[in-house]
């Protein structure tokens, strides 16, 4: 077994246990129970739905009164863009040593697995026949559907990821919590922890994997949320979703409201929770919130302009639909939400006086304006763009959509609330992660994950290729069964390549030669990497009370 340079707490009082996750207020039992009951209500909506029927709901043939696509889909382009900020805010951080944003960025890791778990129900809920769907979808869907993006690059490969780094980046709290947390729930620890001493070796390891995974997740964010947009623009005849803005629109946006919301989530949290999240974090956020919602507003002119004085006839119709004609009134708040949120933390910088509450409200703003821009995208080009000799119609919500809608949002909320119950919200004290540290020679462990990255690779390949129909000739189905499962376990394969390469365990050549780089090191070490021995005499002097609680970073 591998030395250890720095020690974990030994087992501590029950009172300790306490302290070591936040102590929920009245504030989190009123979200809950709220939360609970608003869960309830839409499970109820969507069980009325799926017994009657989608005609319980608004939602009609384009062309025919009404519209194919509506608040369940808007709602699922929200989330999504909610989750984009979350791990993006992670990534960056991580990526540009960003220690003001470390306070938040597992809360924004969180929230980015919580939204896209809730983005797919909402998809799901738009399906109408759920069990035709899911039958058809792994096994014919094609790469020109508009779901095969949704369901490989979004949920499949977007929402693994996620869960990938959130497991790399939890595993040391998760040792420390074998110790401070509660003993019912040590199995899960344990298992999250899945073997983590704290090593140089391993802490060495551990910066190397959060920098390439970091790296890599980046641009899987790019295409996906692009992959999204291409869903609205490149389809045929419908006017005002042909925009080659609609991609890096729905990116900007995306960005807006995810900030937004885990600017929302941070300031709640830490009033009802205690987390120890400082100012600063929620100015930062607040400071790259005026950025992105100025970039949107830029964006909306620029696509209104040419869309009014330039587009086609129909691109022109669709236009003064939405900013003149009947969806106005929506447009005039959507746009208003986003220049007051814009307007609020601009006017704070540039006065110097950033205040959370001003900051807040924005962002609950921007938030209320992107989803009703979202409306304003997936509806008037189903109502009033048809190329076709058909009637224009109408669409406005039913009280069934808007329950099963507080019900997914729901989702998010209780899992953000549940998880703080049985997981700190914000990192412990640990030294700053580097990948310059020199690792001793380990070549099982590179020939292992270069084999996985290689399968993964054949599998992304094999699947790909299979659902374009490349191999089936004058045949409508893809040769090989579930082709799109393959292309999506592949994807999944290639990021979970960061596991095998952290939790493999290390062979004792390799552990011997870890405890020699060990000792080298802590002869120079800094006090918070001091000897095991220096450790245990600093212990009898200081008791385990007096230890830094969960979520204190100390430079």
């Amino acid at each position: 077994m591998l030395r250890r340079i720095y020690a974990t707490p030994r087992a501590t009082s029950r009172s300790q246990q306490a302290r070591a996750l936040p102590t929920p207020r009245l504030g989190w039992y009123l979200l809950v129970a709220l939360a609970i009951a608003l869960l309830a209500l839409g499970i109820r909506a969507y069980a009325i739905q799926h017994h009657e029927g989608d005609i319980v709901t608004n939602m009609r043939d384009p062309g025919r009164g009404g519209a194919a696509w509506g608040l369940y889909i808007s709602l699922y382009v929200y989330l999504v863009g909610v989750s984009f900020a979350g791990i993006t805010v992670a990534s960056i951080a991580r990526l540009f040593k960003l220690h003001v944003l470390e306070p938040v960025t597992r809360l924004a890791e969180l929230l980015t697995i919580a939204s896209l778990i809730a983005g797919a129900i909402a998809v799901l809920a738009d399906l109408g026949r759920i069990d035709r769907g899911l039958q058809s979808l792994p096994d014919l869907a094609r790469p020109s559907s508009p779901f095969f993006g949704t369901f490989t690059l979004v949920v499949s490969g977007y929402l693994f990821s996620s869960v990938v780094a959130f497991f790399i980046t939890g595993r040391r709290d998760a040792a420390r919590m074998v110790h401070d947390g509660p003993r019912a729930l040590r199995w899960f620890y344990r298992l999250w922890a899945s073997g983590y001493r704290f090593t140089a070796v391993e802490h060495a390891r551990h910066g190397r994997t959060t920098f390439w995974l970091a790296i890599t997740i980046l641009p899987l964010l790019v295409t996906a949320h692009s992959t999204l947009g291409f869903i609205f623009g490149i389809q045929a005849g419908r006017p005002g979703w042909y925009s080659a803005l609609m991609a890096p629109a729905f990116i900007v946006l995306a960005g807006a409201s995810g900030i937004g919301m885990l600017i929302i989530a941070a300031v709640v949290l830490r009033r009802m929770l205690g987390l120890r999240i400082p100012d600063a974090s929620i100015h930062w956020l607040g400071g790259f919130l005026w950025v992105l919602c100025l970039v949107y507003l830029y964006f909306t002119v620029v696509e209104e302009l040419t869309a009014t004085y330039a587009g086609p006839h129909l691109d022109r119709h669709v236009a003064h639909a939405i900013v003149s004609g009947p969806f106005s009134r929506s447009f005039m708040v959507a746009i208003g939400c986003l220049f007051v949120g814009f307007l609020i933390p601009f006017l704070q910088y540039l006065r110097r006086k950033p205040s959370v509450t001003g900051i807040a409200i924005a962002a609950g703003l921007v938030n209320v304006g992107a989803l009703v821009k979202r409306l304003l995208i997936v509806v008037p080009s189903q109502t009033h763009g048809s190329y076709l000799a058909l009637e224009e119609g109408s669409y406005t919500p039913s009280p069934i959509e808007w329950m099963v809608l507080a019900g997914t949002a729901s989702i998010v909320l209780l899992i953000i609330l549940g998880f703080a119950r049985i997981f700190p919200l914000t990192h412990g004290e640990e030294p700053e992660l580097t990948r310059d540290t020199p690792l001793p020679p380990d070549p099982v462990r590179k020939f292992v994950c270069l084999g996985w990255v290689a399968i993964a690779l054949a599998l992304v390949v094999l699947g790909l290729t299979d659902s374009f129909r490349m191999w089936s000739g004058t045949e409508l189905d893809p040769r090989l069964p579930f082709a799109p499962v393959i292309f999506a376990s592949g994807v999944m394969m290639l990021f979970s390549t960061a596991v095998v390469y952290e939790v493999l365990p290390a062979r004792r050549v390799v552990a011997r030669s870890a405890r020699i780089v060990d000792r080298a090191r802590t002869r120079v070490a800094p006090p918070a990497l001091a000897l095991p021995r220096a450790i245990r005499a600093t212990e009898r002097r200081t008791p385990v009370t007096s230890l830094p609680s969960p979520g204190v970073r100390h430079d």
